[in-house]
């Protein structure tokens, strides 16, 4: 396809300005209070270093907006050197000081795929993290593919009724802008058999697993209207398969990425925070599952902006109010501007095939 094409030429350009980062330049981790399933409590947050995700090493040249293969060292590390860094983090916070934690590990890909993750470093780094006792969630993030029944058996036999929640980056339920605009690689339906077979697992050998998906807002060649509207369907569509939390991840510009071409041509900007709380808070009144608003970026040139009056003031209540899941009121002057351009964007919306965009 065009627009694998054109991910893969501009990677590859990323890559050869920029060195790969060692084991322990990519190992990172933080600790703070999080939404879990059993309320808000603290949470450990662990970067394992890891070669990258498989897709964007691969002929397909990544997502459009994804940039994180670029963080990473681009070919395998031993299961050695990845369970020494883990170790290292772990003990960096005060972990043992709570009663119950939970943990995030973030594999910059597919936690589930052993190319990424090889099987002896996945499952010793379960198998030290059942053993600290205080551990009641541990949430990974995966591509549908690498969601299978026997490696979730292998998962749940070390870490028994440990609830496991498995990411999966849907981004969108339009199959049209995931497969021509974000280049993501797998159907609606793929995603929809993962979470399938994970309700299967669950219920009939009693595993304590969830699902989440990620929903991108603002793919490429969408109107600010259009971003909110398919953000809130791909919600609707979560919580009508039985989908236990949704993620929504507001475009932020990544160096080495198409959205970052099109960004610099004056064809592509981030969503405004209006845009975002539009969203979350239609979801929140709307439906019953959990939603969540990330907000890296928000305020920065490369990210979600409103002004610089609210930027500051709207991120740190998303951040307070994802832990109530309450909805966010706020108002100021520049939601004026945010309501012309929502009434008016799809007069910009752009309908050029991506292969014609002057991209060079």
């Amino acid at each position: 396809m065009e627009i694998e094409k054109l991910c893969k030429d501009i990677r590859q350009r990323a890559f050869e300005r920029k060195d790969p980062k060692t084991p322990e330049q990519v190992g990172a981790s933080w600790y703070n209070d999080d939404l879990t399933y059993n309320g808000v409590s603290k949470t450990l947050f662990v970067i394992l270093p890891t070669p990258g995700c498989a897709w964007a090493l691969g002929d397909s040249g990544g997502c459009t907006m994804c940039s994180y293969v670029s963080d990473c060292t681009l070919e395998p590390i031993d299961s050695e050197t990845i369970l020494r860094i883990f170790n290292e983090h772990l003990q960096r916070h005060p972990i043992s000081e709570e009663d119950k934690i939970s943990v995030k590990l973030f594999a910059s890909g597919s936690f589930l795929n052993p190319y990424e993750l090889p099987k002896d470093a996945r499952d010793q780094i379960l198998q030290t993290l059942v053993e600290l006792g205080n551990v009641t969630e541990i949430i990974v993030e995966s591509r549908p593919e690498y969601v299978k029944e026997d490696v979730l058996d292998e998962i749940f036999e070390i870490i028994g009724d440990t609830l496991f929640e498995v990411s999966i980056g849907l981004e969108t339920s339009n199959d049209y802008t995931r497969l021509k605009k974000i280049n993501k690689g797998f159907t609606k339906q793929d995603f929809e058999d993962a979470v399938k077979l994970m309700q299967k697992l669950s219920k009939e050998k009693g595993y304590n697993l969830k699902s989440k998906a990620y929903i991108f807002v603002k793919p490429i060649l969408i109107s600010e209207a259009q971003a909110i509207e398919e953000a809130i369907e791909t919600a609707r569509y979560c919580n009508s398969i039985g989908v236990n939390r949704v993620s929504f991840c507001p475009a932020t510009i990544h160096g080495g990425t198409v959205i970052e071409r099109l960004w610099r041509q004056g064809a592509y900007q981030p969503p405004w925070i209006w845009s975002c709380i539009e969203i979350i808070n239609t979801v929140r009144e709307e439906l019953e599952i959990p939603a969540l608003l990330d907000t890296s970026g928000f305020g920065s040139r490369r990210g979600p902006y409103n002004c610089k009056k609210c930027n500051k003031d709207l991120k740190h209540m998303i951040i307070a109010n994802n832990l109530t899941q309450s909805k966010i009121e706020y108002d100021c002057e520049c939601k004026k501007e945010w309501l012309a351009e929502i009434e008016n964007s799809d007069m910009n919306s752009s309908t050029v095939e991506i292969k014609h965009i002057p991209l060079y």
